[in-house]
């Protein structure tokens, strides 16, 4: 996807050189450029923002999980010590 998003970049570079003023070629570049190759690009990463989210709490529960065993552990190595 991005080689796309290159070529694209590209091909409307190539366009805002050849228009008359700058400002028209600076207006050509980001209007036909940037803005559209923002939106797209924002919603094609949409998946892969939401595996890495869901990755991100998968491993904060594992992480939380272990953390209390081995703090029930801990808490029942001392209850067998303090047990006469």
């Amino acid at each position: 996807m991005h080689i796309v998003a290159i070529a694209w970049i590209y091909v409307v570079l190539m366009m805002s050189i050849t228009e008359h003023s700058v400002i028209a070629g600076i207006m050509t570049f980001l209007l036909y450029g940037v803005l559209p190759l923002t939106i797209i690009l924002y919603l094609m990463g949409t998946p892969q923002r939401k595996r890495n989210r869901a990755r991100a709490e998968k491993l904060l529960l594992e992480e939380a999980a272990a953390a209390k065993q081995a703090e029930d552990a801990a808490k029942e190595k001392e209850d067998r010590r303090d047990a006469p």
